[in-house]
């Protein structure tokens, strides 16, 4: 196999920084007033970051983009219809591979919105319909502020763990959605300097969420967390995350067949409807969760994060050759 080929299923600089904050976390686990400030510091960095995002997100963009509604609501309907009924639905046949706390945590997974960046880029490189994936990724991670918490007091009250206090839906407008909708207030001002220095919200969201994974896993080695996760819960916890995004991505994609889009279309449909938002996720999971067994939580995410890179970089140079194969052949978009 030629190197290029070969990197495609290397994980990438931020998933190693993931294992790195992990294993930092499990030898060097920050524990009282060292946690309590960590715990302040990472509050203030996701305010930031979804008031960057906010800023960042151009509305002329959004508006330009609604008209195709069919195609953003295709891609909502996979988000937060179809995984959490994935979610439901195959339980019984895989939360036998993981332990109830780790099941809970593929659930939360389900509930989440789709990602921002990646979705783009995917569908790009696939020749998708970028403008349609711009829209409908950002629509989705929008809407995942209010939609999300709404999904998990569902979603565990039907498990019987608790349902959803109005304590948290506040507490996530006001660390989440509050910055977002100043970030927009400001963007007439900072709009174009943000979008210039995009480097500053890489940082930023990679940061809050490395933030947020140390102080989770400190508080769940503290815990015990490796003593209740051997080796074989772990690998059960892979092919759960397997299985569920290899059903998201066969069921868009014929999906969208079966509902006459466009080869264009149907890109931007598998590709923004089969993904889920490691950035929101965390942030959310802070919140909703407290109480809970936390780095159980966002583990599944975690995990959910590098396989779908890898698996989505495969398919979309897929898409991209199919494409470019038709097109010089003079083909009419033959189905890759």
């Amino acid at each position: 196999m030629p190197a290029a080929a070969m990197r495609r299923f290397l994980p990438d600089g931020f998933t190693l920084s993931l294992v790195a904050t992990v294993v930092l976390a499990s030898i060097l686990p920050c524990r009282g007033s060292a946690a309590s400030v960590f715990e302040v510091v990472t509050d203030v960095a996701i305010g930031l970051l979804f008031f960057l995002h906010g800023a960042k997100l151009s509305r002329e963009a959004v508006v330009a983009g609604m008209t195709h509604w069919r195609l953003h609501l295709t891609v909502l309907a996979s988000t937060f219809l179809l995984f959490p009924l994935l979610g439901i639905v195959l339980k019984p046949v895989l939360s036998p591979l993981v332990s109830p706390d780790l099941y809970l945590g593929i659930l939360f997974l389900c509930t989440l919105p789709s990602t921002v960046q990646s979705s783009i880029a995917f569908t790009s490189i696939a020749r998708g319909n970028v403008p349609a994936a711009i829209v409908a990724a950002s629509a989705s991670s929008l809407l995942g502020i209010f939609i999300t918490p709404l999904l998990v007091g569902v979603v565990i009250a039907g498990t019987g763990q608790g349902g959803l206090s109005l304590h948290a839906v506040g507490a996530i407008v006001m660390q989440l959605f509050v910055p977002f909708v100043a970030g927009q207030i400001a963007q007439r001002w900072i709009g174009g300097w943000v979008r210039k220095h995009a480097t500053l919200l890489t940082f930023v969201d990679r940061g809050s969420i490395l933030l947020v994974v140390y102080t989770a896993f400190s508080a769940a080695v503290l815990q015990g967390l490796w003593h209740q996760l051997p080796l074989p819960v772990l690998a059960g916890l892979v092919v759960v995350n397997a299985v569920l995004l290899t059903c998201a991505l066969v069921l868009t994609r014929y999906g969208a067949r079966a509902l006459g889009f466009a080869k264009e279309d149907e890109i931007t449909i598998v590709f923004c409807g089969s993904k889920k938002s490691l950035a929101a996720g965390v942030p959310m999971a802070k919140v909703l969760f407290a109480g809970h067994p936390l780095g159980l939580i966002v583990l599944p995410i975690m995990l959910f994060h590098q396989i779908q890179l890898m698996a989505c970089a495969v398919l979309a140079r897929r898409y991209a050759l199919r494409r470019a194969n038709a097109f010089v052949s003079g083909g009419s978009g033959e189905r890759p």
